[in-house]
């Protein structure tokens, strides 16, 4: 079981995937061969139905799932290391339709009142550049590049996707003033995502996470542009569709939209 997980990561290291997701991936694969006890050329498609009908998960969750089984046997199948890809026909995952929850700006400003330094800094990554907690851990100084218009944040995404976002100035003085990474880890490296992530979520109400904060960054600029597609760059998203998810409607908006059947011509 190791060395086919030993191999696999080498595959997708080679394929230029990003760390985070070599780990997931990983880590998925991992735990479904040491739950089953088996090496992956003996797991049947029975096998897997009947355990991840055990795991008490999120739709997400699930997904996520789902797909490292599917990339890891159709690898396995590919390299002789199983006779028939099992994964093909496991069902498909309904997710409920998601609802947008942009961190109202009282919460945000509390938050940034009341914070340490550190955590300041990232909420206001996270909630003026729309980064992810993983994209906030890793900024460098440097990250900014100067233009004739103003400053702009270098940030690599999902996928190790390159995308330039406009930075205010004062947090692009913030960034280039740490001469290195903005939040430094122990090994000398950048914090871990999932620690930014925690410290952010503390600094907010007990209802509202890291990630809200994005959902607030795509709302306030589709509101401004009303450009969908733009927004989706800014994100980094790879379907308009996903961008949709992250941008809450307006109460005005919804009132503008539904008044108009209001009126009937003669």
């Amino acid at each position: 079981m190791i060395e086919v997980l030993y191999q696999w990561q080498k595959e997708l290291t080679a394929s230029g995937r990003a760390p985070g997701t070599i780990v997931l991936r990983i880590s998925h694969v991992r735990r479904v061969l040491e739950a089953l006890g088996k090496p992956p050329n003996l797991i049947s498609r029975h096998d897997l139905i009947e355990w991840l009908a055990d795991q008490d998960w999120k739709p997400t969750s699930r997904e996520s799932m789902h797909a490292s089984i599917k990339l890891f046997w159709r690898w396995a199948v590919q390299n002789g290391y199983c006779p028939e890809d099992i994964s093909t026909t496991l069902p498909m995952i309904r997710k409920p339709k998601a609802v947008p929850k942009p961190i109202p700006d009282e919460i945000l400003l509390h938050a940034l009142a009341t914070a340490p330094p550190a955590v300041q800094l990232a909420i206001e990554l996270m909630a003026m550049c729309g980064l992810r907690r993983a994209e906030c851990a890793a900024v460098h100084s440097r990250d900014i590049q100067s233009t004739g218009s103003g400053f702009m944040l270098r940030v690599r995404g999902k996928g190790g996707h390159v995308r330039l976002i406009p930075c205010p100035p004062h947090l692009a003085k913030a960034v280039l003033a740490a001469h290195g990474w903005v939040f430094p880890g122990r090994a000398g490296g950048h914090m871990s995502p999932d620690w930014l992530g925690k410290r952010v979520s503390k600094a907010l109400p007990p209802e509202w996470t890291a990630h809200k904060l994005r959902h607030r960054y795509a709302t306030v600029t589709y509101q401004k542009s009303h450009d969908i597609r733009a927004v989706q760059e800014l994100l980094g998203h790879s379907s308009v569709a996903t961008t949709q998810v992250y941008v809450a409607v307006s109460e005005d908006a919804v009132m503008t939209a539904a008044s108009a059947a209001w009126e009937i011509s003669a």
